[in-house]
């Protein structure tokens, strides 16, 4: 079976990489609802006011919806088209009254888009992080998507929406972060499924693949080597010591601090999934450099990648 789906992938490919789609009028954003997780700051924030200023109806989700973020959106978009809503995606309840305040305020147009921005990371190798750290991990930036997937789904499916991933580039590598990149990862292929479930409905569910973008978001601020060394176990510290702490600290913040400082290439990628009339299935918005780690990754064996990063990561002995 395989066999033959192979070759008839190589028979049709010449004519699908000549076939050009037809035009298709342009999304008009006016009377057409989205709902964005994580608006009070980085991505989710840049862009509840950017489908505002577009005309989108727009319910920005805020995990603090009487924190300096959410009071600066309705500042700045004015009453109106944009409502904060409280949402903690690791609590069914706040999913559910989202989903409610939704279907008593849909626009004409009913429910476009939902995306899927909320997100939290950090640094540390895998026996420096307690099982508590990945369950929120997961409960976050994997469950969290889920959650709202599974609500939102429903009319979705009824407008022939959009669904908008927040992934990283860091799902196809690691340097430090580790418990984020498997969640990102996971998404990905939470997302290559649903992708292909979702076209007979007629709904489009797009991933971005932001590359460091830490400076301009803050979603990982700087780490303090001192205090992962205070925090490590008995076990930890005998086996690991404060000057290779210190050195992983040190070239984690360097990464840190090459960050882009502004997220506006990001937000544009995120517009375009929402209103383009063929979205991409993927958007990576990275640097040269990051773009070509992916490629390694993906077209080179393991091995290669493995000793790449293995000599980039550090350079001090353990004892």
């Amino acid at each position: 079976m395989w066999e033959a789906a192979a070759l008839l992938l190589l028979l049709l490919l010449p004519l699908a990489l000549r076939a050009r789609p037809p035009r298709q009028a342009a999304l008009r954003p006016a009377g057409r609802a989205v709902l964005i997780t994580g608006c009070d700051s980085g991505f989710g924030h840049l862009l509840a006011l950017r489908l505002h200023r577009l005309g989108f109806t727009v319910f920005a989700g805020c995990l603090r919806p009487g924190g300096e973020g959410a009071r600066r959106l309705l500042r700045e978009a004015g009453p109106g088209r944009l409502r904060v809503l409280p949402l903690d995606v690791t609590r069914e309840r706040d999913v559910a009254a989202a989903k409610e305040l939704v279907l008593s305020h849909l626009p004409e147009t009913g429910f476009w888009g939902l995306v899927n921005n909320a997100g939290i990371s950090t640094f540390g190798e895998t026996g420096w992080l307690p099982m508590e750290k990945y369950e929120k991990f997961v409960d976050v930036n994997l469950l969290g998507c889920i959650r709202t997937t599974l609500a939102f789904l429903p009319l979705l499916r009824k407008y022939k929406g959009r669904m908008v991933f927040m992934s990283s580039v860091t799902a196809y590598f690691t340097v430090g972060n580790g418990i984020y990149s498997m969640t990102k990862a996971a998404i990905e292929k939470f997302c290559d499924a649903l992708r292909l479930e979702m076209k007979k409905f007629g709904v489009r569910v797009c991933v971005i693949q932001p590359g460091n973008y830490a400076r301009s978001t803050n979603i990982q601020p700087p780490v303090d080597a001192e205090q992962i060394w205070n925090e490590l176990s008995a076990e930890e510290k005998a086996v690991y010591n404060k000057e290779y702490v210190q050195e992983r600290s040190d070239f984690f913040n360097n990464i840190l601090n090459e960050g882009c400082t502004t997220g506006h290439e990001v937000v544009d990628a995120m517009v375009d999934a929402l209103i383009s009339p063929a979205p991409k299935a993927r958007y990576m918005v990275a640097k040269l450099k990051e773009k070509l780690l992916v490629f390694l990754c993906t077209v080179f064996p393991t091995v290669v990648m493995d000793s790449i990063l293995s000599f980039a990561l550090s350079k001090v002995k353990l004892t």
